[in-house]
């Protein structure tokens, strides 16, 4: 978040120029990143200049910006009263591509068993795993939960888990890579579930405090500060070094937009040193992309740690569930090679399928990842809704949460073609200040720095989800907490919040649960 001015022609159009400029521009980018995923059209700069116009910020707002109720353009999909809001198909796929989602679906919920099954599609779970399917963590898409009390499982969140590395253990075609390793006992991420005669790696537990956070108007706010600790380790101690972070599942709504916006368009917001000295430096997360064999720029994940949606659902498969694919053809999943009997157990690749998910399974399922529909805005015309968006630029949300972009032009994705959407990220890196920080880097990324999170559905989380929990986390229990907790680059955007009038607050998170 920055403080803005309202001259948002002017950023606009230097917004378009830099575009032109930023991959040429940035040498520590070496290898200019590209976008090897999609096969697209390049923008003429008549086309740049027109995009840059149609996302510029709004002069005014007193009535809504034109399509902006359509948050996924073309495929934004009607609003559902049910929990089922977030589990459509974008509103502009075809037929027969109707077909495909919902195979992909049926791929998602599959509920994976152990092997040897006479099931031999649906066998090779674990033997350790998190959640034995897809949607046990993305909770009717949407987004997962902490634990409900000391009883409760944390089928929905987990602990990653890594060392400091070696120079050498980073790839030397990317600049200022922050090396990291596996713990040696227990992988890159804890899991809390095993098959029979398999012990768990862990328990996860948690403890809050509540931390009084005073509001103008005599407002009170309370944060709850929480405690992770790793409790009944099954495969002795962690290494002296190992680095933890919590993760809760985040919803999946829109995610082949996300995946479409011009790598160019999302580097021209990038301002690593603050050169504009406004006290934000997003920069890229880059990471080694396994599919394409290069640097790409990370897009997925909270700290922006997977470039593709192939590349996110294939490791989501392999670390939580223990599934095999062709890009992580391991069977035994996150096991390490000093859990010998998980590696030895029996597996499902032997059979016909060559891998436990294979490339097909694997296509499908990117396929409905791509196309789960963003809902449409509600009450963009509210005059309530009109004032807290007003706030949202003047306090500087938007200047991490960029409002619009415009897609590549796509022959082949006809559903995500040319598409003015509305996510409300830059999915750039921000140093989020001490009370957020993991102190554990992934990629590019240090341990007070997160990706920002799109905002597109979130006013709908309640809905899909039964619960209104926020950040990596989940540790903010309303949209007002997960401002408070913003520290770091954001902290003078917090603090205006904080310390603006009541009516401006309440109308501020009407907006967002507006989106």
């Amino acid at each position: 978040m920055r403080n803005s001015t309202h001259q948002p022609c002017t950023r606009a159009i230097r917004l378009a120029l830099a575009s032109v400029a930023a991959l040429s521009a940035t040498p520590s980018l070496a290898t200019e990143l590209r976008d090897p995923h999609l096969n697209f059209i390049p923008r003429t700069d008549e086309e740049r200049a027109r995009i840059a116009a149609v996302t510029a910020s709004p002069e005014k707002f007193s009535a809504p910006q034109r399509f902006e109720e359509l948050s996924a353009g073309a495929a934004t999909v009607r609003v559902r009263t049910d929990a089922d809001a977030f589990s459509q198909p974008s509103a502009n796929i075809s037929f027969e591509q109707e077909l495909d989602f919902k195979v992909g679906n049926g791929l998602f919920k599959k509920i994976w068993v152990s092997s040897p099954s006479s099931t031999l599609a649906s066998d090779g779970l674990g033997p350790l795993y998190n959640a034995r399917s897809c949607q046990r963590c993305h909770i009717k898409d949407g987004r997962g939960h902490t634990p409900n009390g000391p009883d409760d499982n944390a089928v929905s969140m987990f602990l990653r888990v890594s060392i400091p590395g070696n120079p050498e253990d980073a790839p030397a075609e990317i600049d200022d890579y922050i090396a990291t390793l596996p713990d040696p006992n227990y992988g890159g991420q804890m899991q809390d579930f095993a098959l029979a005669g398999h012990p768990t790696e862990y328990r996860l537990s948690i403890t809050y405090e509540e931390v009084p956070i005073e509001l103008s108007e005599g407002e009170i706010a309370s944060l709850r500060r929480p405690t992770y600790h790793a409790a009944d380790l099954g495969y002795g101690p962690l290494h002296p070094d190992a680095m933890l972070s919590p993760r809760v599942a985040p919803q999946m709504i829109g995610l082949g937009l996300l995946e479409s916006i011009p790598v160019e368009d999302l580097l021209a917001r990038a301002d690593p040193d603050d050169e504009d000295g406004d006290g934000i430096s997003g920069r890229p997360n880059i990471v080694w992309s396994l599919e394409f064999g290069e640097p790409m720029m990370g897009r997925f994940g909270h700290k922006a740690g997977m470039p593709t949606l192939m590349e996110q659902s294939s490791a989501a498969f392999s670390g939580d569930i223990g599934i095999s694919s062709p890009l992580y053809p391991a069977p035994f999943g996150d096991c390490t090679e000093l859990q010998a009997n998980c590696i030895d157990a029996p597996h499902g690749d032997p059979d016909v399928r060559g891998f436990e998910i294979d490339q097909i399974g694997m296509d499908l399922v990117a396929f409905y990842s791509r196309n789960l529909g963003v809902p449409a805005r509600r009450e963009t015309d509210d005059p309530q809704v009109l004032r807290g968006k007003e706030v949202f630029h003047t306090s500087g949300c938007a200047s991490c949460h960029t409002p619009a972009y415009v897609t590549h032009r796509m022959p082949d994705r006809p559903e995500h073609n040319f598409q003015l959407i509305w996510p409300y990220t830059d999915l750039l890196l921000h140093d989020m200040g001490e009370g957020l920080a993991d102190n554990r880097p992934e990629a590019r990324a240090t341990g007070r720095e997160w990706r920002t999170p799109p905002l597109w559905g979130i006013g709908l989380t309640e809905r899909v989800s039964g619960h209104t929990q926020f950040l990596h986390d989940g540790r903010a229990r309303s949209l007002l907490e997960a401002v408070l907790w913003h520290g770091g680059e954001a902290q003078t955007a917090r603090d205006t919040v904080v310390s603006m009038p009541k009516s401006d607050r309440d109308a501020l998170i009407q907006f967002l649960e507006s989106l």
